[in-house]
């Protein structure tokens, strides 16, 4: 089985990540932010795994260091579940519309990290949700999980439409890079033999 158990402490976070690559999509989430918890049940539902998250952090503040840390916690945690990546896709990507929103995600297991986020928010809070909160998760998880990561708001109106777009996109792509391929016969998809 592809799990993995992560937990990170600092003066400012306290997260604990359980994550099951070979799930059935179902999440427990308490990040203290419901915006993001409600974006993290999309990643679950819509990639397949199962996703525990427990944070506790400095709210009184704002919410930046929380949702950086549940990003990188869960990179972490993606690359620990994914291990070797012999046998797997490697390369995922998804088209996901809701209403009048469309957001495109391309993910590639590269052993590189690379962020490249292009979304135009049409506005700067859903509810309490800071929208630049969104890139800085993703900047995290990029930066741990060591992925290439392309992060595309192909048209959209409505911030909250936008943003979950991207998450479920996000874990469209995800299954599809880390399902198993049958024709790799368990090994590295790279002409270099490692990621």
């Amino acid at each position: 089985m592809r799990q993995a158990e992560i937990s990170r402490n600092t003066l400012e976070t306290r997260i604990a990540v359980r994550l099951n690559l070979d799930g059935s999509g179902q999440a427990r989430l308490a990040t203290g932010v419901p915006f993001l918890d409600h974006m993290l049940e999309q990643v679950a539902r819509h990639g397949m795994v199962d996703l525990d998250v427990e944070a506790k952090g400095d709210l009184h503040i704002d919410a930046h260091h929380t949702v950086e840390d549940v990003g990188i916690t869960l990179g972490q945690a993606l690359a620990k579940a994914i291990g070797d990546k012999k046998g797997i896709r490697r390369y995922g990507h998804a088209y996901v519309p809701l209403d009048e929103a469309l957001s495109r995600v391309v993910i590639d297991f590269s052993g590189r990290p690379g962020l490249f986020f292009n979304v135009d928010f049409s506005r700067a809070m859903i509810g309490q949700f800071d929208v630049d909160l969104t890139r800085e998760f993703f900047q995290g998880l990029v930066n741990h999980a060591q992925v290439t990561l392309h992060i595309d708001n192909l048209c959209g109106e409505n911030a909250h439409h936008q943003c979950e777009t991207v998450f479920k996109a996000f874990g469209r792509a995800l299954r599809m890079a880390a399902e198993a391929d049958p024709r790799a016969a368990g090994s590295v998809p790279s002409t270099k033999g490692s990621l």
